[in-house]
This record gives structure tokens, sequence and C-alpha cells, in this order.
């Protein structure tokens, strides 16, 4: 029994001394690395000789060494870290989920992994380590399986070397090359390692994107242009500014970038208008107006002037209007005394000028940003009353509405190279006319009117500087004369039979617009201590208490 003990021990010995001695000849191949092989993990694993129970099989460290003639593969994987750490201490693969436990969130990046002629399940195999990844490998799957014959089936060697990519980016990307694939299991939380249908469309995800700047609606369009899969699509959450992407995994990533080029700040501009009008109204009168004279003179002949009565005539007036004439066979005339009523003597002496001026300034300002509409208004709600005339079906009725009179000014911006602002510009002033009568359905309406001047135009100006919009110039200029025919014709004499009106209508609307890129430094940090400042309780009243509160006391407190 003491013979077979001393036996183990000492091919346990002969075991880690064969171990040891492969482990130093591959440092000394690579001594800038660090390599560890499938055998020297397994040593390291094992116990120690001295350690090693009676009872230890004499073939188990023997098989889990590598032989001392041939050179094992190599397996270098540098784990991330604060500071590089020098090539006897680099971390192996066996402590790499250690150290992935400890980074304190998100896959860790790795500097560095080279394998040369490693199996491809010894690097399936330490990359999902690395991932912190459980898995298994299908059945399928019949790489290093003892095939027919009874031998294990070859499997390919993998030599890479990768930098900065994470383990799972490695692993993804190591199982794509060989047509194998990882599908992950949510119940049991085990990968299973799988080879690819190639007739089978690839698999799609899921993938939620925050928006923090662009609204979800306006850049589902471009989004879904990019997605070139039928069954990819795009989902906009307006409530949660949130993109819910379903796509493919080359989609995804695709999709990524293209949001986040699209989801910018957006540049805002200062827009300073200022609307002038100038009105001028000058009107001259002149002359005697014999219009009340000479025109629609009333002429009326008769014989009576008060209302018929039987004692004074024996027939009723033919006439309904003063004066009457009253005529019969026995008498003749009643009264015979006629006489002739008319409107009399009128005229007007005139000798005036009047001149009225207006001037009308708007100084609007707002912020808007690239290309939105801003719309400024300096307007008065006019009302306006609607007539519906009765039919025999339907009774008639009014209602009343308003309309915008004043000044109103819309500006699209868009901010272009060399820190130029091409606007849009729409500028409209109206104003109110007067009434003009009309007659509706036997009923005369009066209907007020309007003026209304409008510029529409686009422009490319550089920022800060001002553009000027003018030219609605309106000039009315009204002479009318009124005289007696032939006296007023007379020479010097005839300016007692004529009248002279002279009137001028001139507006004159003048626009000026500065448009200001608003930088970043624009915007100042208001330090307001008001919502950080803590409520003293200390002189509230007790609301539950029944007699009143004194706030005389509570004033003199003060």
């Amino acid at each position: 029994m003491k013979a077979k003990t001393i036996v183990l021990v000492l091919s346990g010995l002969v075991a880690g001394c064969l171990a040891v001695s492969a482990q130093d000849n591959s440092t000394a191949a690579n001594p800038a690395t660090t390599e560890t092989t499938p055998a020297a993990t397994a040593t390291a694993d094992a116990p120690a000789p001295a350690a090693a129970p009676a009872a230890a099989p004499a073939e188990t460290p023997v098989a889990t060494a590598a032989p001392a003639e041939t050179a094992p593969p190599a397996i270098v994987v540098a784990q991330a870290a604060s500071a590089p750490a020098p090539a006897e201490s680099a971390p192996t693969a066996a402590s790499a989920p250690a150290d992935s436990a400890a980074a304190p969130s998100g896959p860790a990046i790795i500097p560095l992994i080279v394998m040369d002629d490693v199996p491809l399940t010894d690097a399936i195999k330490n990359l999902a380590r690395q991932a912190n990844l459980n898995y298994m490998l299908d059945p399928k799957i019949s790489f290093g399986q003892a095939g027919p014959d009874g031998k294990p089936i070859p499997q390919p060697s993998v030599s890479i070397r990768w930098e900065n990519i994470t383990a799972a980016q490695a692993l993804n990307a190591l199982l794509n090359n060989y047509s194998l694939q990882l599908v992950d299991d949510p119940k049991n939380k085990i990968a299973r390692v799988t080879t690819q249908d190639p007739a089978a469309p690839p698999a799609l995800f899921t993938k939620i994107m925050k928006m923090n700047y662009a609204s979800p609606s306006n850049i589902v369009a471009a989004v879904q242009s990019s997605l070139t899969d039928k069954r990819s699509k795009v989902i906009a959450d307006v409530r949660s500014s949130q993109l819910v992407l379903v796509g493919t995994e080359k989609e995804l990533l695709e999709a990524a970038t293209l949001i986040e080029r699209l989801d910018s700040p957006t540049k805002q501009v200062l827009i300073e208008a200022r609307i002038m009008e100038t009105a001028i109204n000058p009107k001259s009168v002149k002359g005697i107006d014999w219009t009340g004279t000479l025109q629609n003179q009333n002429l009326s002949f008769g014989n009576n002037l008060m209302q018929n009565s039987p004692d004074k005539s024996l027939n009723n007036t033919l006439s309904a209007t003063m004066p009457k004439m009253l005529f019969d066979t026995a008498t003749g005339f009643n009264p015979a005394t006629a006489f002739l009523d008319a409107d009399g003597l009128s005229a007007t002496l005139s000798f005036l000028n009047t001149e009225n001026k207006a001037n009308t300034i708007a100084t609007p300002h707002a912020t808007t940003v690239d290309n939105q509409m801003a719309t400024l208004e300096v307007i008065d709600l006019f009302p306006v009353v609607n007539v519906t005339a009765g039919t025999a079906n339907t009774t008639g009725g009014s209602s009343v509405s308003y309309t915008n009179v004043g000044v109103k000014l819309q500006v699209t911006p868009h901010i272009s190279a060399n820190n130029s602002v091409l606007l849009k510009v729409l500028p409209e002033v109206s104003n109110f006319t007067g009434d003009k009568s009309f007659n509706v359905g036997g009923f005369a309406l009066n209907v007020p009117t309007f003026s209304s001047r409008t510029i529409d135009t686009t422009v490319l100006i550089p920022s800060g500087h001002t553009l000027v919009l003018g030219g609605l110039v309106s000039d009315s200029l009204t002479k009318s004369e009124t005289k007696v025919p032939f006296l007023g014709d007379i020479p010097g004499l005839g300016h007692l039979f004529k009248n002279n009106t002279g009137e001028r209508k001139k507006n004159n609307l003048i626009i000026f617009i500065t448009p200001t890129i608003v930088q970043d430094s624009d915007f100042q940090v208001d330090e307001d201590q008001f919502l950080k400042t803590p409520v003293s309780l200390a002189n509230t009243p007790d609301w539950n208490d029944k007699h009143p509160y004194d706030w005389s006391a509570a004033a003199a407190k003060k």
C-alpha cells in the first residue's frame, strides 16, 4: 500500500514539472505577452502534489499536461485595467471572470486578444468566460467528438488578433465566422451555441432609443427609409420622446448612427422687427356750394295748406301731401288763391384746409428655432355683423364675427453657411377703410371694407444685419369742383357760384427685420435660490384649531 502511494506522489511531481516547463517555454517564446495554455490552466486549478489524496488515480495529472516536446497553442487575453500590468503579472483567461465581475458597469473593453492555433471549442470557452456567459454546445456540433471510426473529428484552429473590443463582440464575431450562432434562453439564462440555418432570415432585435433634442415623429420617416428588411419597423412614442426600433443587428447599428446624427440640438434665431407706417391726408375745401339750393329742389303748387274738412270743401283732396289742390264743379278752386311752396335758398361757404398725419410703429421680437415659422402680430379685432335673409321656410338672423386688422409678420429662418440666414418673409398690413351700402333682399346693409398690403419674399442676409422692405406706398389724389352753370364760368364773379375740393391720401409702409443667430454663449444662467430656500413653519397658524387666528399678533411680531 505504501509503495502505491509513493508511485502516485512521484507521478504528480512529474506532471507538475512538465506543466511548468511547458509554461516557461511558451513565455520565453513571447516575452511581451503572457500566455496561458489549457494544460497550464488545468494544472493551476489542480491541488498540490503533496496534498493529493491517496486514492487519486495516477493517470489524471498526466492527462491534463501537455507533452514536453510539442508547443502548446497560445491564448492571450489582456484584460482592461487602469494601468498597464507587467508581462509576468498579466491576468490570464482563468482569472478573467473575477475581473469582469468587478467592473463597475457595462462590458469591459479588452485592449488585446491574441489566439494562435487554438481549437475552436477552446476559443469559445475562453471568450465565454471573459463575457461572463453560461453556455453549452449543441449536440449537432461535432467538433472534438468521436466520429464513426472512433477517432475525434478534427476541429478548425483559430488564429486572431483583436484590439479594443468586448468579449461578447469577439465571441459573436468568432461564431459568425464559422456559421455558428448564440441563442439565449431567457428562462434558465444558459445560452446555446448552435449552427446557423442558411435559409433562415436574420434574427430581429428590438432597441429603444431616447431622443434628446428631436421629436420622434419628425425622424421616423428618415429612420424607416434606412431599414431594408421588410419585417423591420420604427415606432415613435411621442409621450416619452423615444423611438422603438425593430430590425436586424446590422440595421440597428446603422439606424443608431443615423439617429445620433439627426438628434442634435437645433440652433435658434432671434427675429427683431420694426414696422413703420406713415399716413398723410391733407384736404382743402374752398368756395360757395349751392348744392342745397339747386340740387334736388322740391317745388309744390297748391291752394290749401290745412287738412281737408267738410266745412271748407265739398270733396276730399286727391293729393296725399301738402300743399293740396282743391277743385270742384260748383265753386271751382277752393280756396281760389293758389301758392307755390319750395325748399328755399341754401348755400354753404367753405374756406378751410385740413391735414391729418398718423405714424404707426410696431417693434415685435421673437426667438424661433431653425426652419420654424415665427408669427408676430399687432392687431385689433374688428367686429363684422353677418346678416342672413329670411325665406319662406326659414327665418333670418344675424351673427357677429371678428376679423384681424393691423400688422402681421410671418418669418421663417433657415441658417445657412458662413453665418448667414435665409429668410422667408410674409408681412401683411390691413386697415379699416369704411362702410359700403348694399341692398340684400330689399334691405340696405352697410358692409365694412378693408385695405391690405402684403409682401412675400425670400432673401439671404448675414446674421446681425438688417433687412429693409419698402415700396408699399399708396398715393391717392382726388379733386372735385361744383359750380352753377354759366354763372360759375364768369371771370372773377364766377367764384361766387362754384366750390373746389381737393384731397390726398398717402400711406407709406417700411419694414426692418434683423435676424441674429443665437450662440450658446448668449444664454446666461440665473442663480436663483428661490426653490432652494427652505420655508419656515415656525409662525404658521394651526388650521385645525377651532379658535380664530390672531393676525394682529402675527403682524406685530414682524
